[in-house]
């Protein structure tokens, strides 16, 4: 068995950046309008009315401060509540691809790697654009990669799970060189009429290049062990699909957009992630201590406070477990992979930390790391 290690990371954000003040002003427009609309209804107690949201609900609720996003016109025009994003011709790049190529090219770069280094690209992502060709390719075909292209959906988990799958390539053989991406355009599927979730989503997209150790670069991180979980949920979920067009009733609906029950979710993951974490470092023979850093999923920061407090034994400082939430919002599974990337540059050899991603399915992935010389 070959050793896998990561070898760099790219991050491409998007040029528009929406703050909560923002963002409760367009929702708060939208809810004045949908009452007024249907003020006869509500009058009668036929209807509830919409309530306001507010800054304070949402950075109280979530830690987020402010996302980037592809579009922001249509995000904050109250009679449109969604990003506009215009189909390009099949003759051209595909948006979801383009972003990933962006970040794509970043983690070669940092690697000193040319496009026919790699041996294999994985698209993983909560949404991908189309059914097929798999956007992995169409990446693939952009950067000049030879060899093989697949797209893979674990939700907010694709990028541990992306990371594991190509280190097992990796470790088997079958690739020396894996590029691995997670472009994510959360906004598209984010129901921004929704007061408990209109705010939960950014756009991003992030690169992960996973090789054997032997072809690395200097100062890579060895991989020293991945571990995978699943527990089916409804909690968190999104029915859109091809099936849509044969039940047209329910097209439109808001389960075709992102739904979750938000305090059964934290409930739930909390506990079987911080489990999770613990069993892995046993396994691995390492305790909390032996970690410099947690570089959680960006969901929410209580949730992550939870976690990272059960692992290390006490509340995790911002150093020990840093935060991009704040500024990137969730993006879904992108989020460990921005913090890994923002907040790693500072460790030595032998410093030792922990990728860990979770979300929809339920699904979860650690991901143990160590800096080399």
């Amino acid at each position: 068995m070959k050793n896998a290690v990561i070898s760099s990371t790219g991050l491409w954000t998007p040029p528009h950046a929406i703050s909560n003040e923002e963002l409760v002003e367009a929702y708060n427009a939208w809810a004045d309008n949908w009452n007024r609309e249907r003020d006869a209804d509500i009058a009668s107690g036929l209807i509830e009315p919409k309530t306001h949201s507010s800054v304070e609900f949402i950075e109280k609720a979530s830690g987020i401060k402010s996302r980037y996003v592809m579009n922001k016109t249509g995000v904050l025009d109250p009679d449109i509540m969604a990003p506009r994003i215009p189909e390009r011709p099949n003759e051209e790049i595909s948006v979801l691809a383009e972003i990933a190529v962006n970040a794509a090219r970043q983690a070669l770069e940092r690697a000193g790697r040319k496009p026919e280094d790699v041996d294999a690209v994985i698209c993983a992502a909560s949404n991908m654009q189309r059914a097929y060709p798999a956007m992995a390719i169409e990446v693939q075909q952009a950067l000049g990669i030879g060899g093989f292209a697949f797209d893979m959906n674990v939700a907010c988990s694709s990028a541990t799970f992306g990371i594991q799958t190509a280190a097992d390539f990796v470790r088997t053989g079958s690739a020396k060189s894996v590029l691995m991406v997670n472009p994510e355009i959360c906004s598209g599927h984010l129901n921004f009429t929704d007061r408990d979730s209109h705010f939960i989503f950014g756009d991003v997209a992030t690169a992960v290049l996973v090789e054997e150790e032997s072809i690395a670069p200097a100062g890579h991180w060895k991989i020293l062990g991945t571990k995978l979980k699943t527990e089916f949920s409804n909690n968190i979920r999104n029915n859109f699909g091809f099936l849509n067009r044969a039940a047209p009733e329910g097209i439109g609906a808001p389960d075709k957009l992102f739904k979750q029950e938000g305090r059964k979710v934290f409930k739930e993951v909390v506990p079987m992630v911080a489990t999770m974490i613990t069993e892995h470092l046993g396994e691995l023979g390492l305790q909390g201590t032996d970690l410099r850093r947690l570089w959680l999923h960006q969901a929410n920061a209580n949730m992550n406070r939870l976690i990272s407090s059960k692992v290390l034994g006490h509340e995790a400082s911002a150093d020990e477990s840093p935060t991009v939430l704040d500024t990137y919002a969730n993006t879904s599974s992108a989020g460990s992979i921005i913090a890994f990337h923002k907040h790693s540059e500072d460790f030595k050899p032998g410093d030792k930390g922990l990728i860990c991603s979770f979300g929809a399915g339920y699904s979860a992935g650690t991901v143990f790391v160590e800096k080399t010389a």
